[in-house]
């Protein structure tokens, strides 16, 4: 029985890691950088694509941020509540799958994946934001655009209608 659990619980990592990013926790460095450079204010929505942990999503709904998660492991979903239980009128942590699931209308979308999933999202992305949205993504550029601020290790970009 141990061992079925076990292999049950790295077949979801596995899934996990083929589907877009294995899982890696980010740093609160990083996660408040990024919240920094997204220009996030309270009340708008951010939405966390393969969000794992939840780290990122308790961060941003500290302040004062509305987030929406998206997490095709389970397991990572059960803890991501646990992260996020003292900020869940905040926080909507969902089971799916981010290239099935459509994007729910949002501020900021949120990104870490492998580039090979790149040109993927850029496609998602350009089909499904109609509003002006930033698209923050950690460590990888999504090739064929130009990021509208950066640092060291996050892009921003801007999909969607832009507002003159």
């Amino acid at each position: 029985m141990l061992l079925l659990v076990s292999l049950v619980f790295l077949l979801a990592f596995a899934v996990a890691g083929m589907m877009g990013a294995p899982y890696v926790p980010i740093l609160k460095r990083d996660s408040e950088a990024l919240l920094a450079l997204s220009k996030l204010k309270s009340g708008q929505i951010l939405v966390d694509l393969g969000s794992g942990d939840g780290r990122l999503l308790a961060a941003a709904a500290s302040r004062g941020i509305r987030c929406i998660g998206y997490e095709i492991n389970p397991f990572m979903v059960l803890v991501s509540r646990v992260v996020c239980w003292r900020h869940r009128k905040l926080v909507n942590i969902k089971f799916r799958n981010l290239w099935s699931a459509p994007l729910p209308p949002a501020d900021a979308i949120y990104v870490f994946l492998m580039p090979k999933f790149m040109p993927r999202l850029n496609e998602k992305l350009v089909s499904e934001i109609h509003k002006r949205t930033a698209v923050i993504s950690y460590a990888f550029e999504i090739p064929g655009h130009e990021a509208v601020r950066r640092n060291a290790n996050t892009f921003v970009y801007e999909y969607g209608q832009k507002v003159n």
